[in-house]
């Protein structure tokens, strides 16, 4: 059976670049809908190259952030959504960005004045519980009957929740399957039981869910959706076991049929050594030799002079960190590993950490520069520019993470030649092969979370950086890698392609 043309996509999601970007579920948000959009062919689980037609319309509120008079966003619709004190009234507006129609909803819930994500979780909880079931209401308004209703992580869960209650006796959405992606698995929707009851939706049958879980939007979306949807394929794995799963495993290994992992993807426009206007020169695969004027001019941005002699010395590996400061990403782990490296008298190395969040770690971090002030270069702040001049100069970019979903750093920096050395974890043991495993390697992997495993993979870089040719192959490996939100786009494809047949079995 052919997929329908279009193929009906309503895609849910809290926020979405360029309107409104906080973290990577931004990303995802403004990239992935234009891709599915982009897409004119794809290859069936058969075999076969069909033609694909996507219709997707993004939904995401209309935070206070979003610059109204840049997008000129212009009302569509006014309408009610239930609630036990009465009804509330949202409304819909709409603009265009690469092609695709783009709703926002406001209403009473989503307070102009308040960030994205706020401090209190029961606001938070009510505003997207009411735009989870305000932008299925649209849906209806508009007249767009989706062949897929796809939602990400806990704040888009109550629509699939809501799917699941009412889907058989409501002849507009009979036909809608159901794809919660989770992007985060610990962020619950903590807040959400006493808004989920305001806004009809009960808990869960006791005994299916942890008692704890019954009332709150994640789990109820984990429920009731006829996909669960990871950001990689190890982080699929990984959510079914103690380490991983938020006290939710053994629920979820009873739906361990219904998930699986698409990573997400790197815009390879934007991140592209060969044209990015961030960089002192620009460079390619085919041209590595002008990247190490990237890394003197970095040096020289971070003030890493030679104090003694005056001059740089651009032959010391330079290890980079380009992170949020938090206990999840491994900071501390980096801060001791480098303590325990800066003991090897002998051994020369530098590092670079930028990035802002937890304070304590903040001060970790200026403590470690302190303590070899010649060696480590720490700026406590967001600069998206220099990012980019630390990917294309650093030697090696480090990602310790406890747990990364997906991960994108690791995906940018192999593009710009600098060699990940990462935790086993997530996406990240999914887009990293280690050099000690395979022939086809593209950086350094180490398995537990603590310091030592960290210093010893260190060392392990330090060993190969001495033999530059099999250094340079090692970044050659990396840089051609096709991490494009295109290729994601496709995995999505063919997974709504089996939702749409699974659908129409069912209902035979």
């Amino acid at each position: 059976m052919p997929l329908p043309s279009p193929l009906r996509v309503l895609f849910l999601c809290s926020e979405a670049d360029p309107l409104i970007k906080v973290g990577g579920l931004g990303d995802v948000g403004g990239s992935l809908p234009a891709a599915l959009r982009a897409l004119e062919t794809m290859q069936s689980s058969d075999g076969t190259v069909l033609p694909v037609n996507v219709d997707i319309r993004l939904v995401i509120p209309f935070h206070g952030a979003i610059n109204r008079q840049l997008y000129k966003p212009k009302q569509v619709v006014f309408y009610p959504v239930p609630h036990k004190t009465g009804p509330i009234q949202a409304e819909a507006y709409q603009v265009n960005i690469d092609q695709v129609p783009v709703y926002l909803i406001s209403g009473e819930p989503v307070d102009t004045q308040l960030p994205v994500y706020s401090n209190d979780w029961g606001y938070d909880a009510h505003k997207y519980i009411f735009y989870s079931l305000a932008a299925l209401e649209l849906a209806r308004q508009i007249d767009f009957q989706p062949h897929i209703v796809h939602a990400n992580d806990w704040h888009t869960a109550a629509a699939i929740y809501w799917l699941a209650l009412h889907r058989d006796q409501d002849a507009f959405f009979r036909s809608t399957s159901t794809l919660l992606s989770v992007h985060n698995l610990p962020f619950l929707g903590v807040g959400g039981s006493f808004p989920m009851d305001s806004f009809y939706l009960p808990p869960a049958p006791e005994g299916i869910l942890p008692e704890w879980a019954r009332h709150l939007p994640l789990p109820l979306g984990l429920l009731s959706a006829d996909h669960i949807n990871t950001v990689s394929p190890t982080y699929g794995k990984e959510i079914l076991t103690p380490e991983f799963g938020a006290g939710l495993e053994p629920f979820l290994q009873t739906r361990s049929a219904s998930i699986s992992g698409i990573l997400n993807g790197i815009d390879p426009e934007r991140w592209n050594p060969a044209n990015d206007p961030n960089l002192s020169v620009p460079f390619s695969a085919e041209n590595l030799s002008k990247r190490q004027a990237n890394k003197v001019a970095l040096l020289k941005e971070v003030d890493f002079y030679d104090k003694a002699n005056k001059h740089l010395n651009n032959q010391v590996p330079l290890f980079a960190m380009v992170t949020r400061m938090d206990y999840q990403k491994g900071v501390d782990l980096v801060v001791e590993a480098l303590e325990l490296l800066g003991l090897q008298k002998k051994t020369e190395w530098r590092a670079l950490i930028l990035g802002t969040g937890l304070s304590e770690l903040e001060e970790l971090v200026r403590e470690l520069q302190e303590h070899f002030p010649d060696r480590v270069r720490a700026v406590l702040k967001f600069d998206a520019p220099l990012s980019h001049r630390i990917y294309a100069g650093a030697d090696a970019l480090l990602m310790p993470s406890r747990y990364e979903p997906c991960g994108l750093a690791q995906m940018i920096a192999m593009r710009y030649g600098c060699i990940p050395i990462a935790r086993a974890t997530g996406g990240l043991a999914d887009t990293i092969v280690d050099f000690d495993t395979s022939p086809e390697s593209t950086g350094f992997l180490f398995q537990e979370a603590t310091p030592k495993a960290l210093f010893k993979t260190l060392q392990r870089a330090l060993d190969l950086y001495q033999d530059q040719g099999k250094w340079q192959d090692l970044q050659k490996r990396g840089m051609p890698q096709d991490f494009s939100w295109r290729r994601s786009a496709l995995e999505y494809m063919k997974l709504y392609e089996s939702l749409v047949l699974n659908h129409v079995s069912q209902k035979d």
